[in-house]
């Protein structure tokens, strides 16, 4: 691809880490690079951050699309009890690489400081699983996680759904789904610098070509693996690719976040605009110079830290907590 455009600057806190991230990260994923990127060793281990911060774990299998088995990670503080509120969970990964536990100490924040419980899913990746495996699988968790709230100890009414990169489109899709559908009731939806349209035409994805975490080409390469040959085309559902809808009415409160230097920006920002457009609540935040996922590889620079404290604001007032 030659049209790269010039971009904005990266923040310079965050373009040494780039630095030091282009060593280990390639600046492009094509896809025959999948399957070694599946592979990648774990940092660190997800439940050594539970035990670390008095978290419990359980996981439990529930009927995904078309019935399949599907496993849900529910999540609370030790010794939790009474009724509060619930974060449903859908993982970034670019819809190819990544499991349930991708993003969760963000999570595990929100876990602690509202005393919330948290279902994060395990939806089935593309392309073994195509669209709409991943969407519907996600879904199906919200189902099972509004049909057990009780049990959970969810209040229905303070309950949100959150995710991040191709979480974050995922989200989007289901509130689509549980608007279209009657419910689940949301309270709320964050949807972290969301990955939402196929179609690589905006100005945004022209500037990021070869620069980054997550490249035009990675892009493609996602998208490519959910939609196969519909990428692009007229066939492709609004729950797949939100961007794609035309009415967002009735959709629950937005938090939409990004940064100014990621293929992300201008679908997130159309997103928002649209959401008012049609007379929702939405509030967008674009942070100069942040690459992305730049709050979760690099969590102590300044503009991280204010971009996850704006965020966890908004989650709070929606709670209610």
């Amino acid at each position: 691809m030659t049209d790269t455009l010039a971009r904005p600057p990266f923040d310079p806190e965050l373009e040494a880490v780039l630095g030091l991230l282009a060593e280990s990260l390639p600046p492009s994923i094509t896809p025959e690079m999948i399957t070694l990127m599946r592979q990648a060793p774990i940092v660190a281990s997800v439940d050594d951050l539970l035990v670390a911060r008095g978290i419990t774990r359980r996981d439990v299998t529930i009927p995904g699309h078309e019935g399949a088995d599907i496993i849900v990670t529910v999540l609370a503080r030790e010794g939790r009890t009474g009724t509060g509120p619930g974060i449903f969970h859908t993982h970034g990964g670019g819809m190819i690489i990544g499991d349930r536990f991708v993003g969760i100490a963000a999570i595990v924040d929100w876990i602690e400081r509202f005393d919330a419980v948290c279902v994060t899913v395990e939806y089935r990746l593309a392309p073994e699983f195509p669209d709409p495996y991943p969407v519907e699988d996600c879904y199906a968790g919200l189902l099972w996680t509004a049909e057990h709230a009780d049990e959970l100890g969810i209040d229905p009414t303070r309950l949100i759904i959150a995710g991040a990169s191709a979480g974050g489109g995922l989200a989007a899709g289901v509130s689509l789904l549980a608007r279209d559908r009657g419910g689940p009731a949301l309270a709320g939806q964050v949807l972290i610098y969301p990955m939402l349209d196929d179609r690589d035409a905006s100005v945004s994805t022209r500037q990021i070509d070869g620069v980054g975490v997550w490249d035009r080409t990675s892009n493609v390469t996602g998208w490519g693996a959910l939609l196969g040959d519909r990428r692009a085309t007229g066939d492709v559902s609004i729950y797949a690719a939100p961007a794609r809808a035309t009415d967002l009415s009735g959709l629950p409160p937005a938090f939409i976040d990004c940064g100014s230097a990621e293929v992300f920006r201008d679908e997130d920002v159309a997103y928002a605009s649209q959401i008012w457009a049609d007379g929702g609540q939405a509030e967008l935040h674009v942070w100069p110079g942040g690459f992305h996922g730049f709050d979760m590889m690099a969590p102590h620079a300044a503009l991280s830290r204010s971009m996850t404290e704006t965020r966890t604001n908004w989650v709070g007032r929606v709670l209610g907590a």
